[in-house]
C-alpha cells in the first residue's frame, strides 16, 4: 500500500486499475488489484477491496476472491466498505457507511442505502431499491426491480449457530418486482413471490405466493396485488 498525491490522503494498493474520469475523495483507501471502471465516484473515508478476515468457526468460503470489480458510473458514498471479490454493477449507488462482503453482486442501476449491509454471497439484481439499515444475509438472492424497505432483516440460520459443518444456511429470495415495508422480518429460506407486497413490521415465516399481500406476526396473506399496483403500470 502507499500514499498517492491523486487526492488528499489516497492510498492505493498494488495493481489498482482507475478508468477515465474517476472522481476520488478525500482518505480513500483501495486495496490490490481492484477495478473501478471510467466515471465513477468514491466518495471520503470510503474502502474498496478490503481482504475478508473470517472467524474460526465461519461457513463462509475461504478462498482467495477474485478483484472488486466497481462498474462504469457507480458511485461509492462516503465511508462505505466493499470487499475484495464483490461486483458493483453500472450506475449502481452504494450509500454512506454500506457495507458489501466478498462474492457479493450488486447489480446495475441499484441502490443500497446508507448503513445497510449485504453479507457475502448475495445477488442482487437490477434496478433494485434497498433503503436505510437493511440487512441483507449470506446466500439471499433479490431479483431485479425489487424494493426493501428501511430496516428490513433477512436470517439464514433456523438453529442460530447450532449446527455442524454439514448444515446448508438457506437465505430468503425476493422474486422481481416484490416489494418488502420497513422492519420486515423474513426467516431462513422463506421466498417472496414476484409482484407480492409485505407490509411492513411483518414477520414472514412462510413463503408469500406471487402478488400477494402478507402483513402480521406472523405474516398472512390478505389479498392480492391488484393489476393497477404492478410494476409495469408504474413504468
Amino acid at each position: 500500500m502507499r500514499l498517492s498525491d491523486r487526492a488528499p490522503g489516497l492510498v492505493l494498493g498494488e495493481g489498482v486499475s482507475l478508468g477515465e474520469d474517476v472522481r476520488l475523495g478525500a482518505h480513500v483507501v483501495i486495496h490490490s488489484g481492484t477495478v473501478v471502471e471510467d466515471g465513477c465516484e468514491v466518495q471520503d473515508g470510503a474502502v474498496l477491496g478490503k481482504p475478508s478476515k473470517l472467524a474460526r468457526h465461519s461457513t463462509a468460503r475461504r478462498e482467495a476472491p477474485a478483484p472488486l470489480v466497481i462498474g462504469a458510473g457507480a458511485t461509492v458514498c462516503c465511508g462505505a466498505v466493499v470487499f475484495a471479490g464483490a461486483s458493483i454493477g453500472e450506475g449502481a449507488i452504494l450509500g454512506d457507511q454500506s457495507f458489501v462482503r466478498e462474492r457479493a453482486v450488486v447489480g446495475a442501476g441499484s441502490v443500497v442505502g446508507r448503513g445497510s449491509a449485504v453479507d457475502n454471497d448475495v445477488t442482487i439484481g437490477a434496478r433494485v431499491r434497498i433503503q436505510t439499515g437493511v440487512y441483507l444475509t449470506a446466500y439471499s438472492v433479490v431479483e431485479d426491480d425489487v424494493f426493501v424497505g428501511p430496516g428490513a432483516t433477512t436470517t439464514n440460520d433456523s438453529t442460530m449457530s447450532r449446527h455442524g459443518p454439514e448444515y446448508a444456511l438457506r437465505g430468503a429470495v425476493l422474486r422481481r418486482a416484490s416489494r418488502v415495508g420497513g422492519g420486515v422480518t423474513l426467516c431462513p429460506g422463506v421466498e417472496v413471490g414476484e409482484e407480492a407486497f409485505v407490509a411492513a413490521g411483518a414477520v414472514v415465516t412462510r413463503d408469500v405466493p406471487p402478488r400477494g399481500v402478507a402483513m402480521g406476526v406472523p405474516a398472512r396473506v390478505v389479498r392480492e396485488v391488484g393489476d393497477a399496483d404492478l410494476l409495469e403500470a408504474w413504468r
